[in-house]
């Protein structure tokens, strides 16, 4: 299917098969003043549009460039595709977090038998926050010194965000389903407010920055939630079976906001 070409915008953006036009190529190889969101959509076309990157060969800039850059990728050692594939799913300055949040989980599954039955699970309180520690290391200035690098990168937008998130629940949501198990705690008592959490954490994250959401709704959630259960040994209602709906209208608001602001993942404010 071919796009038209007769436009100054590409359809990439929108999720269509629109190919930019002749004159946005050109400007684009000319390094002309083209709008971010145009701009990002533009190389995000490019990079799985063979024919369009036929089209832009021909600029003169563009053979300069590939001419500099040829002799230097030939020298350059190469990751293997396997360990490029596994960073575009992963940030390596996860790998420590995820650790610590199984760690944690196993020191809560032990507690909770330590305590015995009818006292407050801490498998319970903590479930809804895990993930949001392990998304915040993937999207973390702080963690990740390659942070612009990848921010600048065609394919940082949501698709990115997605792969990390699913890459860190992947991690998580087993870990909890064990725990779950050991412990006697229903999956429907954590899974929901643990990916409403997570959603929540995104569609924040796309005003103040993900790391900033995680911090603010992890210590939000501590002061409200695990401190009264803790003080006065009850379970806070907001964990009962009974809020289930409230939790799965949290999840789809924060999938709507995530979907209409994800542009605001191909900024550099999303990292922090």
């Amino acid at each position: 299917m071919t796009g038209d070409r007769s436009g100054d915008t590409t359809g990439n953006e929108t999720g269509t098969t629109h190919h930019p036009s002749d004159p946005l190529l050109h400007r684009y190889a000319q390094g002309g003043d083209i709008a971010a969101d145009r701009l990002w959509a533009v190389e995000s076309h490019l990079e799985t549009c063979a024919p369009c990157r036929g089209r832009l060969a021909p600029e003169p800039v563009a053979q300069a460039v590939w001419a500099e850059l040829a002799p230097l990728l030939d020298r350059t050692p190469q990751m293997p595709r396997a360990r490029r594939r596994l960073h575009g799913w992963v940030s390596p300055a996860a790998g420590p977090w995820l650790a610590m949040i199984l760690l944690v989980t196993a020191a809560a599954v032990a507690l909770d038998q330590l305590a015995g039955p009818g006292t407050v699970s801490l498998v319970l309180l903590v479930a809804p926050v895990l993930p949001v520690l392990g998304v915040a290391a993937s999207w973390s200035r702080a963690l990740d010194p390659a942070y612009e690098l990848i921010a600048a990168t065609p394919r940082a937008g949501l698709p990115l965000v997605f792969r990390r998130t699913a890459a860190v629940l992947a991690v998580v949501v087993p870990g909890l389903v064990v725990a779950g198990a050991v412990t006697g705690i229903e999956l429907t008592r954590w899974l929901l407010p643990c990916l409403a959490f997570t959603t929540g954490t995104l569609a924040l994250g796309t005003v103040v920055g993900v790391t900033r959401a995680a911090v603010a709704l992890t210590a939000a959630w501590a002061v409200a939630i695990v401190a009264p259960t803790i003080a006065f040994s009850r379970m806070s209602a907001v964990l009962n079976e009974n809020t289930t709906p409230v939790w799965a209208a949290i999840l789809a608001v924060g999938l709507l906001v995530i979907a209409r602001r994800r542009l605001a993942f191909t900024r550099l404010e999303a990292t922090r």
